[in-house]
């Protein structure tokens, strides 16, 4: 496939994929065309194929490249063997990472139903493992007896609900300082597992 003439594909692919990003993000995948991608990246709409095949491969890379961040970045962690500071090093890692990518995030929970089947899977399995990482923790304090739940699985899905929350409200020069936050939300979670 020939490319667009004077296009640079590790200039102009990285732009569609923000575009894409910042439109999905803002309007809902569904709303979005690829001509309005194009419009925002300045290029033709047919210009676009050279660089993706559709729109459903656009956000599929999308999710598919956060989801590898970040389990990419909470693997070169040095994770604690202890249940309960394994934990809040967890609660720290979740809230910093996804406040520096709301749109991201946003995307990875609120688009997954626009995703094909086969792709739904692909990054659901991806899910699967941070989530597995966090319940890995969780039964290993329940096994040492430093946690007291009924089921790991639900407390898993619960935290990291919570956690998400903090990217619906959390302002940088608020009330309370990312630290003060971080520590809040440690507390809840720690109260809510605790022995």
């Amino acid at each position: 496939m020939a490319r667009t003439q004077g296009s640079h594909s590790d200039i102009t692919g990285p732009r569609i994929r923000k575009a894409a990003l910042g439109l999905f993000a803002r309007h809902g995948y569904a709303a979005v065309s690829m001509r309005q991608i194009a419009g925002e990246v300045g290029v033709q709409a047919g210009a676009l194929y050279n660089y993706t095949p559709d729109k459903q491969s656009l956000l599929f890379r999308l999710m598919h490249e956060h989801m590898q961040e970040l389990l990419s970045a909470y693997d070169d962690l040095d994770q604690s063997e202890d249940a309960s500071e394994a934990l809040r090093q967890f609660v720290g890692f979740h809230i910093r990472f996804h406040l520096e990518r709301p749109d991201e995030v946003f995307i990875a929970y609120m688009e997954l139903r626009n995703l094909t089947p086969e792709n739904f899977t692909e990054i659901e399995a991806l899910r699967r493992r941070y989530e597995d990482a966090l319940e890995a923790i969780l039964r290993t304090g329940q096994a040492a007896r430093v946690f007291d739940i009924a089921d790991t699985k639900i407390a898993t899905l619960a935290v990291i609900a919570m956690l998400n929350g903090v990217m619906t409200w959390f302002r940088s020069g608020g009330r309370l300082s990312l630290d003060e936050v971080e520590q809040v939300y440690w507390d809840m979670v720690r109260r809510s597992v605790s022995a």
